[in-house]
C-alpha cells in the first residue's frame, strides 16, 4: 500500500525538469518563424540553380529512378505519385499530382518537363483526369536537368525517413528558372517569374560568359522579355522592361492576339487567336458575354467560342461602323484580354537564402552552378579514370606474364598475396585479375590495353587542365549551352518565340456614354418607388398599371443616354443610368435596389439630368440654395450629399430654374406668399443654405421660380389659369427672409402653386 500511495503522489522529479517556462509571445514567434522558414525554403520559392521547388525536384528524381525516360514507355501517374509520396515527399497525393500535371501542361509550362498521356486538363480550365487514368514519363528537356546525378555533380541528403538519398539540387544543364518561370506565395514574401525563350537565354548566358560585367541593357537586347506558352503580345515599353530586369521587380502588359475578318457588305468580325498566359478561356468568354448581356459594351453584339485545337474566339461588333481598334481597346480595359504579368525574381540562392535578384544576377547564379557541376563531374571522372588505369596496368602485367599468373592461380591456395608480391600489384589490380573470366583472356591483347590506357590518360590530362583553367571551364560551359540551344532553340520544334512585342496603339477606349445607343424612353416611377422605362415617348397622361396599393408618382420623357437624378429627404442626390432601368413590360424594380436609399427616407424629386441646368434645393423649414445639376451627379450607389439636414428638418424641394427665370416664389404653411430676386440666393455645391422666408410657426409649403414680368400663375378649380401681374403682384415682392403677405384671392386651397 505504501508503494501505491507513493506512486500516486505526483510525477517523478525528472519529468518536472523537462517543463520549460517561456513567454507566450516568444514561444509563438519562434514557432511561427520555424513555419515561415519551412514554407519559404521547402515549398514556395524555387532554387535559382535549377529553378525547381522541392516537390518538382522530387517528381523528376523519382521518375528518373523509375527509368521513365523519353524513349521508354509510359507508366501510370498514380504509380509515380505513390513513389514520390512514399520515398521523398510525405504530403498529400493530390498536391503532388497537381504539381506533376502543371509540369506536363504545354499551355502552363513553356518547356514541359513531363510527357503526359491522357487528359491533363485544357486551356478552358477543365480539371485533368484522375491520376489512375493518366500516364507519364520524362521529356528530353527534363533529362538535361538530371544529367550528372551519377557523377557526383551535386550533394545528396537523406530523405524524410533516412532510408534513401535525394539531391539537394539538380545539375540542370538547362536554364529552367527563367525558361519555365515559377510562382509561389510564402510567408511574408512571394515569387512571380514569367517564362522566357531558351534560345534567347542561352544567347544571354553566352554573352555573360564572354563579358562578366555585361549591362542589363545589353542583356535585354538578347533577352527582350518573357515568352509565354500561349503567345500573346507584350506592349510594355522597353524602358520599363529594362528597369524590371534591373531591380528584379516589375511587370509586363500582355495582350491577346487578334485580327479582323471581313464578312462582305461592310460587315466584319474580330477573331482572337491567342489569349494571355494563365487565363482560363471559358471564364474569359463568360466575362465578355456578361458585358454583352449587361450592355456594358454596347458596341459589342456577341461573342462565340469556335476553338478546336487552336484558340478562336469570335467577337461580333454591333455594326460595321464600329472601329475595331476602339472595340478591342475597350475590351482590353474591361476584360482579361489584357493582363499585367508580374515579375518578382525572389528565389533561393546557392546558400538557400531568399533574395530578389536582377536578371544578370540570376543568369550569373546559373553559370556559377554549372561551373561547380563541371568541376565536380571532372573530379569524379578523374577518380574513375585513375581506378580504370590502375586496373589496366594490372591487366597489362598479367598479359605479359600470363603463363606465370595462370600457374600461380592453379597451384596456390592463396594466389592473391603471391601475385601482389611477385609482380608488385596493388590489391585492386590483383583482385581484378582474379575476377577475370576465362573468355576474357583471348581479349587481353597488349595493344588494345595500351590504346585504352592512352585514351584515358589523355582524357585525364584534359580534365586536369579544365580544373586548373577558368577559361577552359568557360569554354566547356559555352559548348554545353550551344548544345542546349541547338537541341531546344529556335530551330527545334516549338523553340521559336511565341510572344511578340508591340507598342500599344494610342487609341482611347470608348466611354460608356458613347457606347450607349440613344433611344427615347418614358420613365415611370410609382409612389412606393418601383421604377421602369417604356420604349418611346408615351403620352404622359396615358393609363399605366401599378401594383395593388401603389400609384403614380413620377412620369417623364428621357433618352437612354441620360442620367436620372433622384433627390431624397436626407438631402442626398442619387444617380441612375437611364439605360440600366428595367423594361416597361414589367412593374419595374424597387429603386432602393439600384441605389443605397435608406428605408426611412423618401423620394422628393426624380428627373433627367440636363448639363448646365440649375435647381433650388430647400428643406421644409425654409432654408435652401441654388445648386448646379452637374455638381450633384454622384458616381456611387451611396449618392452625393447636397443639402445638409438636421433632426428637425428634412429636404423637401428640388425645383428647376427656368432659363429666363429671375424671381423665387415661396408660400408658407401660414398661406403667406413672398417673391424675391433669384440673385439673392447663393449658389453652392453643399450646405444647409440660407433662409428663404421667415415664419413664426410652421414651415414652407411650396416653392417655384418665375419670370417676374410674366406674373405668377396658378390653376383654378374649374380648370382655368389665373395670373397675377404688375402692381397686383408687386405687393408680394420683398427681400429674402421676410415674412410675405397673405395669398391673393383665389389661391389654391392646398396652398401650392401647382
Amino acid at each position: 500500500m505504501a508503494m501505491n500511495d507513493e506512486t500516486k503522489s505526483g510525477p517523478p522529479e525528472d519529468e518536472d525538469d523537462r517543463i520549460v517556462s517561456e513567454a507566450l509571445g516568444r514561444a509563438l514567434g519562434g514557432r511561427y518563424l520555424t513555419y515561415a522558414l519551412s514554407t519559404i525554403m521547402h515549398r514556395a520559392l524555387p532554387d535559382v540553380r535549377d529553378g525547381l521547388k522541392p516537390v518538382h525536384r522530387r517528381i523528376l528524381y523519382a521518375m528518373r529512378q523509375m527509368r521513365l525516360n523519353p524513349e521508354g514507355g509510359f507508366k501510370k501517374s498514380a504509380k509515380v505519385v505513390g513513389e514520390v509520396m512514399g520515398s521523398f515527399h510525405p504530403h498529400g497525393d493530390q498536391s503532388i499530382y497537381d504539381a506533376m500535371v502543371r509540369l506536363a501542361q504545354d499551355f502552363a509550362s513553356r518547356y514541359p518537363l513531363v510527357d503526359g498521356q491522357g487528359n491533363f486538363g485544357n486551356l478552358d480550365g477543365d480539371n485533368p483526369a484522375a491520376m489512375r487514368y493518366t500516364e507519364s514519363r520524362l521529356t528530353p528537356i527534363a533529362l538535361t536537368l538530371l544529367e550528372g546525378l551519377s557523377d557526383d555533380a551535386v550533394d545528396f541528403r537523406p530523405n524524410y525517413d533516412g532510408e534513401e538519398l535525394e539531391p539537394d539540387v539538380l545539375p540542370a544543364a538547362f536554364p529552367n528558372l527563367l525558361a519555365n518561370g515559377a510562382t509561389g506565395i510564402a510567408v511574408g514574401m512571394a515569387t512571380a517569374i514569367p517564362p522566357h525563350n531558351v534560345d534567347e537565354l542561352c544567347q544571354g548566358l553566352l554573352h555573360l560568359l564572354k563579358t562578366p560585367g555585361a549591362t542589363v541593357e545589353k542583356l535585354v537586347d538578347l533577352i527582350p522579355g518573357p515568352d509565354f506558352p500561349t503567345g500573346g503580345i507584350i506592349v510594355e515599353p522597353r524602358a520599363n522592361i529594362i528597369e524590371a530586369y534591373r531591380t528584379g521587380r516589375g511587370g509586363f502588359r500582355l495582350r491577346s492576339r487578334w485580327h479582323r475578318e471581313d464578312l462582305g457588305r461592310g460587315r466584319y468580325q474580330i477573331v482572337v487567336t491567342e489569349i494571355p498566359h494563365a487565363i482560363q478561356k471559358s471564364r474569359l468568354i463568360e466575362r465578355i458575354a456578361a458585358l454583352v448581356m449587361e450592355r456594358k459594351v454596347p458596341i459589342l453584339a456577341n461573342v462565340n467560342d469556335e476553338s478546336a485545337e487552336d484558340v478562336r474566339v469570335v467577337l461580333e461588333p454591333r455594326s460595321g461602323t464600329v472601329d475595331p481598334d476602339v472595340l478591342m481597346e475597350t475590351l482590353f480595359k474591361q476584360t482579361d484580354l489584357e493582363v499585367r504579368v508580374p515579375l518578382n525574381l525572389n528565389v533561393l540562392d546557392a546558400t538557400r537564402t531568399p533574395r530578389v535578384m536582377s536578371l544578370r544576377e540570376a543568369l550569373q547564379a546559373f553559370l556559377d552552378h554549372r561551373r561547380e557541376v563541371l568541376l565536380r563531374r571532372s573530379r569524379h571522372r578523374i577518380g574513375k579514370i585513375d581506378a580504370r588505369v590502375e586496373v589496366l596496368d594490372g591487366y597489362i602485367i598479367a598479359f605479359l606474364n600470363l603463363d606465370r599468373v595462370i600457374e600461380i592461380i592453379r597451384n596456390e591456395d592463396e594466389p592473391k598475396p603471391i601475385m601482389m608480391a611477385e609482380f608488385s600489384l596493388t590489391d585492386v589490380q590483383a583482385e581484378a585479375i582474379l575476377n577475370m573470366r576465362l573468355r576474357s583472356l583471348r581479349k587481353l591483347e597488349e595493344m588494345q590495353l595500351r590504346d585504352e590506357r592512352e585514351k584515358l590518360v589523355a582524357e585525364r590530362e584534359g580534365l586536369t587542365a579544365i580544373l586548373e583553367s577558368e577559361d577552359l571551364q568557360s569554354s566547356k560551359i559555352a559548348d554545353e549551352l550551344r548544345d542546349i540551344r541547338k537541341r531546344f532553340g529556335v530551330k527545334a520544334e516549338g523553340g521559336a518565340r511565341r510572344t511578340d512585342f508591340a507598342e500599344a496603339p494610342r487609341i482611347e477606349a470608348a466611354s460608356m456614354d458613347a457606347m450607349i445607343e440613344r433611344e427615347p424612353i418614358t420613365v415611370i416611377c410609382s409612389e412606393k418607388g418601383w421604377i421602369r422605362a417604356m420604349k418611346g415617348h408615351a403620352a404622359l397622361d396615358a393609363d399605366v398599371k401599378y401594383k395593388d396599393g401603389d400609384g403614380p408618382r413620377f412620369m417623364f420623357h428621357a433618352q437612354t443616354t441620360d442620367k436620372l437624378l433622384l433627390f431624397a429627404t436626407n438631402g442626398r442626390v442619387y444617380t441612375l443610368p437611364a439605360d440600366k432601368l428595367p423594361g416597361g413590360r414589367s412593374m419595374g424594380e424597387p429603386v432602393r435596389l439600384m441605389v443605397d436609399l435608406p428605408n426611412e427616407e423618401q423620394m422628393v424629386a426624380l428627373f433627367a439630368h440636363v448639363p448646365g441646368a440649375k435647381r433650388i434645393v430647400a428643406s421644409n423649414d425654409g432654408r435652401g440654395f441654388v445648386v448646379a445639376e452637374a455638381d450633384a451627379v454622384a458616381q456611387t450607389r451611396t449618392g452625393k450629399q447636397v443639402l445638409n439636414t438636421d433632426p428637425l428638418s428634412r429636404a423637401a424641394y428640388c425645383v428647376e430654374i427656368g432659363s429666363e427665370d429671375d424671381t423665387v416664389a415661396v408660400v408658407g404653411e401660414n398661406r403667406k406668399v413672398l417673391l424675391f430676386p433669384l440673385s439673392e440666393l447663393p449658389e453652392m455645391t453643399r450646405g444647409k443654405g440660407v433662409l428663404l422666408q421667415r415664419y413664426k410657426d410652421g414651415g414652407m409649403n411650396d416653392l417655384r421660380t418665375l419670370k417676374l414680368e410674366e406674373g405668377l400663375s396658378w390653376l383654378m378649380s374649374g380648370g382655368k389659369t389665373r395670373t397675377v401681374v404688375g402692381e397686383d403682384l408687386a405687393e408680394y415682392v420683398g427681400k429674402r427672409a421676410s415674412a410675405g403677405r397673405m395669398a391673393p384671392h383665389g389661391f389654391p386651397r392646398d396652398n401650392r402653386f401647382s
